[in-house]
């Protein structure tokens, strides 16, 4: 994968971006639930932590077993997340 998707129509789930990655957050879309949160739930966490469409985000580091939790800059601020939950995220 490349540094920057420049497609527009092209999006990849945040969970398959590697280190250095860096682009706009397109939609969120949570398919199932996650050990027994509801999806929707998850949706709104996500918001709630400024995954928010449009948003720039930034792929800055992956843990060293099974390259989990990853470690994501958004809007200037530095969140880590398990890849399932970065797999709901939509980026372009």
């Amino acid at each position: 994968m490349t540094d920057d998707v420049t497609e527009e129509n092209q999006h990849t789930s945040l969970g398959v971006a590697q280190r250095g990655f860096r682009g706009l957050i397109g939609a969120i879309v949570v398919d199932a639930d996650h050990d027994g949160v509801p999806a929707i739930e998850i949706e709104r966490r996500l918001l709630e932590l400024g995954f928010v469409e449009g948003a720039v985000v930034e792929v800055l580091h992956e843990g060293p077993l099974g390259r989990d939790p990853i470690a994501v800059r958004v809007n200037n601020t530095t969140i880590a997340l398990r890849r399932r939950e970065a797999m709901a995220i939509l980026v372009t």
